[in-house]
């Protein structure tokens, strides 16, 4: 294998910090399998100053910038929660696991839809959550504490999921991969925080044009930014916590965002805004300290690249692409993709395909209008000022292009030159090879990834359900006992396997036959987005 100059002296940087483990730490544990933790917030586009925005003061991050690297080109593959997490927790497009209609879990508001009032979304049967195979090869895995993938994640995949969960629950000398996610900037809290401190001053937030320039715009994008900060102190905390521990210099940490800002044209969009996140990795002994990285990257490569950081290699069922570590590929994206599709009651089909200058989007219902009338959105007192002021016919040319009555079936936009994406210029001579460039790679994407937007849901739910009226169930587990060791076989394809003591809290990944020692064991099967099935009971002697 070719290892990077970054991963040959994050592995340096690994094998330095052994000389000062703490007693819960191996030497042999870090030398092949780093401890990393994922530090997430929801609804953040790129606003801190490690990205030019120095609007408010973001002191955590900023030292997590400046000992760590900033990466510019982070794109999620949707610019909402459940879809981006699909294709984030499988590693791959949530249009090819069938995961792309926001959402699938808790409403699918049936009175329009005539859709289940809740259904798990089934990938296709080799799919994992990349967290198992890190379970694997011995992790301990925990989750604080939102998951929304579109389906119930197995017990195979996390050792805890709790609003307490971090690195503690380990055995001594246990590598892990925690995650820890925040709340604070989601769209939600810009109505839901109005009475905290405002940290940020409403008179310089950066309006972007198509936002009337008023007291309510302004109030509200000042508290997204004082939700950033109130989220950097958070950050702070967890760093605290992780250097208390005498952890940071044998940890790698991680920070970013499941999609683009909640503000208004911002969230649910594929536009560029919608889809950019911050990305800020620190390693070992600030490796690679302060410094920019300008790769290409999807947030269906942040699975294979933990996996390869932890010496796994990507499986082959997997599309996303490693950037760090032992199996690091050696060309990146070319493109990035993203897609919208259903949003809570309102159905849409957009797909965009983005390079380094120009961003082109496919607009598969063009007779309908840009514009997703989102119920939930309406909590936000911007959103309500907007279309108050748009039915008085006192918006400008700007503020309506997100109203237009239809939208073209092709949009071009070279978003270096009009970054707030006003100007299509799909229609322009001078950028035909562009647009055909850009179109026949998404044609390409498409049909490589099967992408399956162009399946009504409900003919989508009933293949999942193998054509009946309620969810598929695992088959029960099968166990062949020996003296020596216990098998266990379930007959349904793509099925993670769990086993436990009796009374244990957590569950085991079942990977091989296994050697166990005498009591009572319990066993059980689950196919991502099946119901489980019975839990087996059996005894060692």
């Amino acid at each position: 294998m070719k290892k990077t100059a970054l991963s040959k002296a994050i592995g340096i940087a690994l094998l330095a910090s052994m000389f000062s483990c703490t007693k819960k730490q191996t030497i042999d544990d870090l030398s092949v399998k780093p401890n990393i933790l994922w530090i997430s917030a929801e609804d953040l586009s790129p606003r801190m100053a490690a990205y030019g925005d120095s609007t408010i003061s973001t002191p955590n991050l900023d030292r997590l910038a400046r000992e760590g690297v900033i990466f510019n080109h982070v794109y999620t593959s949707a610019g909402v929660c459940s879809p981006s997490r699909n294709a984030i927790i499988t590693g791959r497009y949530q249009t090819s696991n069938g995961g792309h209609n926001m959402r699938t879990l808790y409403n699918t508001y049936p009175e329009q839809t005539g859709l289940p009032q809740s259904y798990n979304s089934v990938p296709p049967a080799d799919v994992r959550l990349f967290p198992e195979y890190l379970r694997a090869v011995g992790y301990y895995t925990s989750n604080n504490v939102k998951t929304d993938y579109q389906f119930q994640a197995p017990p195979t995949v996390w050792d805890e999921v709790s609003d307490k969960a971090d690195w503690r629950g380990r055995a001594e000398g246990q590598p892990f991969f925690s995650v820890i996610n925040f709340t604070t900037t989601h769209e939600s809290q810009i109505w839901a925080r109005a009475d905290h401190e405002m940290r940020a001053d409403p008179a310089i937030v950066p309006l972007p044009p198509y936002y009337p320039d008023n007291e309510i715009s302004r109030t509200d994008l000042a508290r997204q930014y004082s939700n950033l900060s109130e989220l950097d102190d958070q950050v702070g905390e967890v760093l605290a916590k992780l250097e208390e521990d005498g952890l940071l210099e044998n940890t790698i940490v991680f920070f970013w965002g499941d999609h683009g800002d909640g503000l208004p044209f911002y969230k649910r969009e594929v536009y560029r805004r919608g889809l950019h996140i911050p990305f800020i990795a620190r390693f070992p002994n600030k490796v690679n300290a302060g410094t920019y990285d300008n790769t290409f990257i999807n947030a269906i490569d942040f699975g294979p690249t933990m996996l390869s950081l932890a010496g796994i290699e990507t499986p082959s069922q997997m599309q996303g692409k490693a950037f760090l570590g032992d199996f690091k590929t050696e060309k990146g994206h070319d493109y990035i993709f993203g897609a919208r599709d259903r949003i809570d009651s309102e159905y849409d089909r957009v797909r965009s395909v983005m390079d380094g200058e120009y961003q082109y989007i496919k607009n598969y219902f063009p007779e309908k209008p840009l514009y997703m009338d989102i119920a939930y959105r309406k909590n936000m007192p911007m959103m309500q000022m907007i279309l108050d002021l748009k039915e008085k016919g006192e918006l400008n040319e700007d503020q309506l292009f997100w109203f237009k009555e239809t939208k073209p079936e092709e949009e071009l936009y070279n978003w270096r030159e009009d970054p707030f994406q006003l100007h299509n210029i799909a229609n322009d001579p001078a950028y035909s090879d562009k647009l055909a460039e850009l179109r026949n790679a998404l044609v390409k994407w498409e049909e490589e990834t099967e992408d399956k937007g162009g399946i009504q849901e409900k003919e989508l739910v009933s293949a999942m359900w193998n054509g009946r009226d309620s969810p598929p169930i695992t088959a029960n587990l099968q166990v062949y006992q020996t003296p020596d060791e216990v098998k266990l076989n379930c007959m349904t394809a793509g099925a993670s396997i769990a086993y436990r003591k009796e009374n244990a809290t957590r569950w085991e990944v079942y990977t091989e036959p296994v050697d166990l020692e005498a009591g009572n064991y319990e066993a059980m099967a689950m196919r991502i987005g099946y119901e489980p099935s019975d839990t087996l009971r059996f005894s060692m002697r």
